[in-house]
């Protein structure tokens, strides 16, 4: 499935046609998605015990992820998906302007490691 979790999407069918939004859950073995603020559905949620309170939730529902196209970061549109072999990485690649779609996870390790040194930084500086 070409569409992630986080990733923003833009529903081109249905009756949330023309929203943009966050992933918030893929489901590949079903090729649906859950999008925040999309194809919401009704929830009615019964009391359990004396303390909990009964009404109606409104969540979330699943949509076919054909019906949704990735928004590049980098140029702002929405974009089919190709797939970029470098080594033994596979990066999901942007059809309109080339650009990585995919959060590598050294960036992520990168920026961990920023966080723990200012960290570091500021107990040292708080104890001088």
């Amino acid at each position: 499935m070409k569409v992630k979790k986080n990733d923003t999407v833009l529903v081109i069918t249905g009756k949330d046609a023309g929203k943009t939004a966050k992933v918030l859950t893929a489901l590949p073995q079903e090729n649906k998605v859950i999008v925040d603020g999309i194809n919401l559905q009704k929830k009615h949620k019964k009391a359990r015990s004396a303390q909990d309170v009964s009404g109606i939730q409104t969540q979330a529902g699943p949509i076919d992820a054909s019906n949704v196209m990735v928004v590049c970061p980098v140029c702002n549109k929405a974009t089919r998906v190709a797939y970029q072999v470098e080594g033994d990485k596979k990066a999901r690649i942007c059809k309109k302007c080339g650009a990585v779609l995919d959060a590598t996870k050294e960036a992520k390790e990168v920026k961990k490691a920023t966080k723990r040194k200012t960290k570091k930084a500021e107990a040292t500086a708080e104890e001088k």
